[in-house]
């Protein structure tokens, strides 16, 4: 297997998970809120999908136009794990491309967020045989991130709003 494949096969195992943790809820449960300044769990997947799209987007920016050179990149190297811990704060807000408008069931939700796969597939046939390290857009948060970075990104993303989406369910 490919490093992409391998990259591409962990956001899909993480894609599977958020699924896991939507599955058998009512437009009702998913759009519960036990806080007023805390997402519902449909909220949660449709802040999934928004940010999916911008990073496979941005992705796709830095392949038709190569940035900095690695060297030049502070986050060279670096597991996205230990960039977050780096340049996040502990209750980070997302940015308004990626903020829940609160629309959609949860049903619609599940099918854009199942569909970004197909978009993902399509963007690592793109990498393929391309040098990762040199694919880098800036992310607002983290600072320039290359293409192997975004793609753990996606994962780590993932699971931290499973993570979110289960602490409601676990509420419910």
């Amino acid at each position: 297997m490919t490093e992409v494949a391998g990259l591409v096969a962990e956001v899909g195992a993480a894609r599977a998970r958020v699924l896991a943790a939507v599955r058998g809820l009512t437009h009702a449960q998913a759009s519960w809120k036990g806080d007023p300044g805390e997402w519902s769990i449909a909220e949660n997947l449709e802040h999934l999908v928004l940010a999916e799209h911008s990073g496979v987007e941005k992705i796709y920016r830095a392949l038709a136009a190569p940035g900095a050179p690695m060297e030049s990149n502070p986050n060279r190297g670096l597991p996205i794990e230990t960039i977050i811990d780096r340049t996040w704060k502990p209750l980070e807000i997302a940015p308004p491309i990626a903020t829940p408008k609160g629309g959609g069931t949860l049903s619609y939700w599940i099918a854009c967020f199942e569909s970004c796969a197909h978009v993902l597939k399509a963007l690592a046939v793109e990498l393929e045989g391309r040098n990762l390290d040199e694919i880098v857009f800036p992310h607002f948060l983290c600072g320039p991130l290359d293409a192997r970075q975004r793609l753990e990104f996606l994962r780590f993303h993932m699971d931290r709003h499973r993570d979110q989406i289960e602490s409601v369910r676990a509420r419910l």
